[in-house]
């Protein structure tokens, strides 16, 4: 049986793993398209303004360009 995740639409095939997923994962995180890593939006911004992802390595940045709030953030591609 399947686990889906509520906030970020993330499937699981065993319910601990889901359930250890669930204890991290907020519908007020962020997530990177160019990553794909999760991540607070506190971690992602010092000003408030100006957001970039957080992890080494990757250049993603802009609210809505790379870094996406979970809850409205789908792998699959939208209907045109």
């Amino acid at each position: 049986m399947p686990y889906t995740c509520r906030n970020c639409k993330r499937t699981f095939s065993r319910k601990l793993q889901y359930e250890l997923h669930r204890d991290t994962c907020s519908a007020e995180a962020l997530i990177c398209e160019a990553c794909g890593e999760q991540f607070s939006e506190r971690r992602a911004t010092t000003d408030g303004w100006h957001y970039a992802c957080p992890t080494e390595d990757c250049d993603g940045a802009g609210l809505g360009d790379d870094l996406h709030q979970v809850r409205e953030f789908t792998v699959a591609p939208r209907p045109e």
